[in-house]
């Protein structure tokens, strides 16, 4: 069982894994001593490198707090709460709840990776609350799913290079949907996942006695709005007549927008998120009463990604980024150069956790190695991003939604995440390697 590989190694990080503001620290100053020791760059370039990049994710950072908060308030409402309870209760047994909230995580996170976060974290508290079941593998669970997201509708260097005028086009052209999300290889090694990230984490559940298990109490959600209705202004917040006309606005706008051919992008998920919320609710009162909740939530989002901003930075500015991948891609073959490409990704992930950010800096080395060994440039592609969303399962940036909805730290997951990396990454660099 895995169980007894996944026991040390959650004692192994529940010990020594700092917090996810400590480990970024760190991480910035590794890539600031690796970019003047390896790279030769002065420690004032770096540092240069450093602050001028420090802000450039602002907007992406505020993408990313308005899923968490958004979500929140989409989820708090009675009538999606009713449908995750719903969910929730055909959980009667641990292995069950493990089971359930990973093939629901990992199906949402196909769809798109923001929707895949919140809907595996809110799943996993509703089900934490009727199961007693070790709650650190549960939220481990929910995170899990979110392996398959660059394999799905979402994953942003598949649309990339859909798009015409992206950055390589003249390079590589367009290269569709149909070459990359909905090739052969890929809708294999996606229904491979789909079919081992769940037994694994199954497999890992702790035996008696070893299980961490969460008061339901401490799990239950409060209940908005009320409160006094005497003054004229009292009584316009407690009316649900605002919220109905702009909410039904909202609404309109986003059936508009997919008329026109308007995608899922993280925008308009939030748009969604945000405006359902706003008609659920009712009431501008319990919006804003949830909304003051939800962003309690958010503190990491605030502080921690503008180091990795920074981190990008001098990934990029340094050349370390490219002299990973071109070290770890120089003696490969036509044969090899797919897993490589996977693997390289898969390291520099770590230092630039962003997709889109991850393939502008790795194209241009993987690009020419695939045509100069006749590798097909959809399959390249597609290596590098497994290999951005495969290390995410030790990569705490993207778990810190998930984190703070669960009201867990990185310590706690990280033991059950590192077992899914291994087996995922074997699966992946079979699937991209053979298939």
């Amino acid at each position: 069982m895995l169980s007894v590989v996944a026991r040390p190694l959650v004692r192994v990080f529940e010990r020594y894994l700092p917090d996810p503001y400590v480990f970024v620290i760190i991480l910035t100053i590794v890539v600031m001593a690796a970019a003047v020791l390896f790279e030769g760059r002065s420690p004032v370039a770096v540092i240069e490198m450093w602050g001028d990049g420090f802000w450039t994710l602002l907007s992406f950072s505020m993408q990313m707090l308005l899923v968490l908060v958004t979500g929140y308030m989409m989820a708090s409402t009675p009538a999606v709460r009713g449908i995750l309870n719903r969910i929730a209760d055909t959980a009667r047994a641990p292995a069950r709840a493990i089971l359930l909230v990973t093939l629901v995580s990992l199906l949402a996170s196909w769809i798109n990776w923001g929707f895949g976060l919140v809907v595996g974290a809110l799943l996993a508290k509703a089900v934490a609350r009727r199961v007693a079941v070790d709650y650190r593998l549960l939220v481990a669970s929910a995170y899990s799913g979110f392996l398959v997201w660059h394999g799905g509708l979402a994953g942003s260097i598949p649309l990339a290079i859909a798009t015409p005028g992206h950055t390589f086009e003249d390079q590589i052209g367009i290269i569709g949907t149909s070459e990359t999300i909905f090739a052969g290889f890929n809708l294999i090694i996606v229904a491979a996942l789909f079919i081992a990230v769940p037994l694994v984490n199954w497999l890992m559940l702790p035996k008696p006695g070893h299980e961490m298990v969460v008061d339901p109490a401490k799990l239950e959600e409060p209940e908005f709005g009320g409160g006094p209705t005497h003054r004229p202004s009292d009584r316009i917040e407690n009316s649900p007549i605002l919220s109905w006309i702009i909410g039904g606005a909202g609404l309109a706008w986003l059936v508009i927008d997919f008329l026109g051919g308007g995608g899922l992008t993280l925008n308009s998920i939030n748009f969604l998120f945000l405006f359902v919320a706003i008609i659920l609710h009712g009431t501008p009162r319990r919006l804003l009463d949830a909304l003051a909740e939800g962003v309690k939530s958010g503190a990491g989002i605030v502080i921690q990604f503008p180091f990795y901003s920074g981190i990008m930075a001098i990934m990029a500015g340094s050349g370390l980024a490219v002299s990973i991948s071109d070290g770890l891609t120089s003696f490969a073959s036509a044969e090899s150069l797919p897993f490589w490409g996977f693997i390289s990704a898969g390291i520099v992930n770590f230092f630039v956790p962003s997709g889109g950010g991850q393939w502008v800096v790795q194209a241009p080395v993987m690009l020419p190695a695939a045509e100069a060994l006749g590798v097909d440039q959809a399959r390249i592609a597609m290596a590098v991003a497994w290999g951005d969303a495969w290390t995410n399962m030790v990569q705490p940036f993207w778990a810190l939604p998930i984190l703070a909805i669960a009201g867990l730290n990185a310590k706690d997951i990280m033991g059950f995440c590192v077992v899914q990396l291994v087996v995922s990454g074997v699966i992946i660099a079979l699937g991209l390697s053979f298939l």
